[in-house]
């Protein structure tokens, strides 16, 4: 019986590592993959990556109250993180007030309940819009909770092309994987290309929809199926937007990605690669777009959930370490 350790986190044979000839037989160039910052991009999107420059730091918060979350938030920043990542409830991912009867038992457990603006004015009281990014996890009422967003952001006098973040606004992923859904896919996907256009006409620095495989790995895909189904949907998503109208060169250098990252590195290191070059090819095949950013793969990563442990917390601080 074969050891267990010539297998992948994700069951796949690693018992014989790959030649040479295999990997020009798979299409691999001889001469190895282009440096970072030249097609497809394997090695990364940036020439120098994030050797000359750190990446967005967040943690993702959110519970109880949105005054209790803006103290999370102050202490987050004062502490040297660079950008926000809100948790939203579970009724306001389903867009249900807190006092609605299925919000009974759920207000506040796993996010920020945000019902209205005034919910949202203090969950960023004292915190300068124009000098913040914000990720914020949410999908079927995105356009909702963006528009209260921009709203607080004009109250602040902060200009609308001066607003950075990140909207989920990724619906495909909740009939594949979380559930979190509340109109028709039709409906769901023309909501989805509304918001991208009116942000490439009003926040120009917003990143309008990340498509996560996240939530489908965490639902027990493997890493190559993260990287299919992620794709796949991806692809829709442009193709819809076209449909709609939009340039691909338009809206594309605005979508981001979202993958989890799992405790295998090498599965990890070698899945964030092939997403990169397989984007890549994907756009040039259909789309053939002359922005070279529209053909780039942006993504964040977060640890997998289901790679840490409620029993022995302190073992987490390790597990997410490397």
């Amino acid at each position: 019986m074969r050891n267990s350790r010539s297998k992948s986190m994700s069951g796949m044979d690693r018992s014989n590592l790959p030649t040479k000839d295999a990997a020009n037989e798979a299409g691999h160039p001889s001469e190895g993959h282009p440096p970072a910052g030249d097609p497809p991009y394997t090695r990364g999107i940036h020439t120098d990556m994030y050797r000359s420059k750190l990446w967005t730091m967040r943690q993702y918060a959110g519970f109880s109250s949105s005054r209790e979350t803006n103290k999370r938030f102050r202490l987050l920043l004062d502490q040297g993180q660079t950008g926000l990542s809100v948790a939203f409830d579970l009724p306001t991912q389903l867009g249900l007030d807190s006092d609605h009867p299925r919000s009974l038992g759920e207000v506040g457990k796993v996010g920020v309940p945000v019902d209205t603006i005034d919910d949202m004015r203090m969950l960023f009281n004292s915190i300068d819009l124009s000098r913040v990014s914000t990720s914020m996890t949410i999908n079927a009422p995105a356009t909702a909770i963006l528009a209260m967003y921009v709203a607080v952001g004009d109250e602040q006098g902060v200009s609308r092309d001066q607003l950075r973040g990140t909207v989920q606004n990724d619906i495909l992923k909740e009939y594949i994987a979380r559930g979190l859904y509340i109109y028709p896919p039709k409906q769901s996907m023309r909501l989805t290309t509304d918001l991208i256009d009116w942000c490439l006409e009003n926040t120009p620095r917003w990143n309008t929809i990340s498509i996560s495989g996240y939530h489908m790995r965490e639902a027990g895909c493997t890493a190559v199926e993260e990287v299919a189904l992620t794709l796949s949907n991806a692809l829709q998503y442009t193709r819809t937007a076209v449909d709609a109208g939009l340039k691909v060169d338009d809206f594309a250098p605005r979508m981001s990605f979202f993958f989890s990252s799992h405790n295998d590195i090498i599965e990890e290191v070698a899945k964030f690669r092939a997403a990169r070059s397989l984007w890549y090819e994907l756009m040039q095949a259909e789309f053939r777009p002359s922005n070279p950013r529209s053909s780039q793969l942006r993504f964040h990563t977060q640890t997998a959930g289901v790679t840490l442990t409620a029993q022995q917390p302190f073992n987490n601080a390790i597990r997410v370490a490397y």
